[in-house]
């Protein structure tokens, strides 16, 4: 693995760390936490290997939040992502590495724009679809597929927020990898960055069961979104410098 350093390794960790930490608090936010960090600490690092680190940590998650799980209401978005991510898939298999970045830069600043905005979309199984579909493509592309979800999950609780989104982004992470794999985007040197990364992970996960009734994620959310912002538009400049 000469294309990576120790260093990135180890930065890749902490970004992981963070923000599963964050997923295990607030229902998502790995995506959305990391993955801008991770692309530009290496853009090897995303998306194959943080979908595939998002597929045990949702696992994990649905097993910790079984009990609240409502898949009648979940189905809906599960079946919008089908589409998302069919669409992601074709992008990718057609996108050239320059433009990757750019792409991945402007989806960023899209889904920290989504999170802004103060929409309020209901739980219905339109906006389900809907917001599966968005989720889908650009948790594909990305693997930040979180905040299309949490517009339609900001009004219920807790509980519910977590099982259900754990069982969406299970289903979505396994979708994605799929067409990760169908577009040529995941092979072995994916796995075994995803094998080196794996270990903040776990341990963000182990400390959001710590923290999760302890840490108030209002007051967390600006600074998130904050990070995900400038690391979003320095991936956008870093896409546009190598384009041209």
């Amino acid at each position: 693995m000469t294309e990576i350093s120790l260093i990135q390794i180890l930065l890749a960790n902490i970004a992981l760390l963070a923000g599963a930490c964050l997923q295990g608090v607030a229902g998502y936010g790995i995506g959305t936490l990391s993955a801008p960090l991770m692309f530009l600490v290496s853009p090897l690092l995303v998306p194959g290997p943080l979908v595939l680190n998002a597929v045990l940590l949702t696992i994990m998650m649905l097993i910790r939040n079984r009990a609240s799980l409502s898949f009648r209401q979940v189905r809906f978005a599960i079946g919008g992502d089908v589409v998302g991510t069919v669409l992601a898939g074709m992008t990718l298999a057609v996108v050239s590495s320059q433009a990757f970045g750019l792409i991945f830069g402007g989806l960023i600043l899209t889904a920290v724009a989504l999170s802004v905005a103060g929409l309020r979309p209901t739980l219905t199984p339109r906006n389900s679809v809907i917001a599966g579909a968005a989720s889908g493509y650009m948790g594909t592309i990305t693997a930040v597929g979180g905040p299309p979800i949490a517009l339609i999950y900001q009004n219920e609780l807790g509980p519910l927020v977590r099982a259900n989104m754990s069982a969406f982004f299970l289903f979505a992470s396994i979708a994605s990898t799929i067409a990760l794999v169908v577009s040529g985007h995941l092979g072995m040197r994916e796995l075994m960055l995803f094998v080196v990364t794996f270990p903040g992970v776990l341990a963000g996960f182990l400390l959001s069961g710590l923290l999760v009734n302890r840490v108030p994620f209002g007051g967390l959310r600006p600074i998130i979104l904050g990070i995900a912002a400038v690391a979003g538009a320095a991936a956008a400049i870093r896409g546009i410098w190598t384009y041209w």
